[in-house]
């Protein structure tokens, strides 16, 4: 193992680790949905029950997320893989086409979800090049499907029956 990392290296390393996908969905200061599509989520604590996501700082509605005091978690089921897409690219307005309904607080929630947490947000970290948020979730639900979007080695994958 070298002293020093080439962030290639790094983040081909960290690739090799399978992920769900989520899509995290908020409102900006105009009352505008907004959404990214994030990898980097985890559970935190069941009591109280808190969640966390990694904002990158280069994020196209970056301001729009660290700014919110309130957000969704939309835990992508494996036919939503064109939202994930769809909300990994810079696009000023996000939802046009897309049927949504909206959390309690308001945020959007996506369609073909396996679960929606939605969120009051607890505090905020700086990390490098990313922000970590960290979420309470103050209401569920879990619309159901079987299969989860699962992110592995650059690609989407499925999981063997």
């Amino acid at each position: 193992m070298g002293a020093s990392l080439d962030e290639a290296d790094f983040r081909s390393a960290l690739g090799h680790f399978a992920t769900g996908v989520t899509v995290v969905t908020a409102r900006d200061g105009q009352e505008r949905p907004r959404a990214i599509t994030v990898s980097s989520f985890a559970s935190v604590s069941l009591a109280p029950p808190l969640v966390l996501y990694c904002l990158g700082k280069s994020a196209f509605h970056f301001d729009a997320f660290a700014a919110a005091e309130a957000f969704a978690v939309n835990l992508l089921g494996a036919e939503a893989q064109g939202l994930s897409d769809r909300f990994a690219r810079e696009a000023e307005d996000d939802f046009q086409g897309v049927e949504v309904s909206a959390s309690a607080t308001g945020c959007p929630v996506l369609p073909g979800c396996l679960a929606v947490l939605d969120c009051a947000r607890e505090a905020m970290h700086d990390a490098g090049d990313h922000l970590i948020v960290v979420g309470r979730v103050t209401a569920l639900a879990v619309p159901g499907g079987e299969e989860p979007l699962i992110y592995y080695r650059g690609r989407y994958r499925r999981l063997m029956p």
